[in-house]
């Protein structure tokens, strides 16, 4: 029997969305001095990821929308991981 938990609703997208968005933004704000050739292309694969998941979420496709979002959220986070954006906030990214 279906659960609640084996779709994506528009909601949880919506969710995903904003919080994407929101790490997207903080990272361009948060660049390594140094580090701006590789911050430009993971923030452009971002981006890529974020328009993408827009695309599919038109096309009533939620499932590679959310996954679209995702992808874009892991390009982010490993830069923080990396050292190419200086950001603390654990709500985000996956800090050390």
């Amino acid at each position: 029997m279906p659960t609640k938990h084996d779709k994506i609703t528009p909601e949880k997208l919506e969710k995903y969305r904003k919080l994407t968005s929101k790490a997207l933004e903080t990272v361009k704000l948060e660049v390594i001095k140094g580090k701006e050739k590789e911050a430009g292309e993971i923030i452009s694969m971002a981006e890529n990821y974020v328009s993408d998941a827009g695309y599919f979420e038109k096309q009533g496709d939620f499932v590679n929308a959310f996954a679209a979002l995702n992808y874009a959220h892991g390009w982010l986070d490993s830069g923080v991981r990396l050292g190419i954006f200086s950001v603390k906030d654990s709500r985000l990214f996956t800090v050390k």
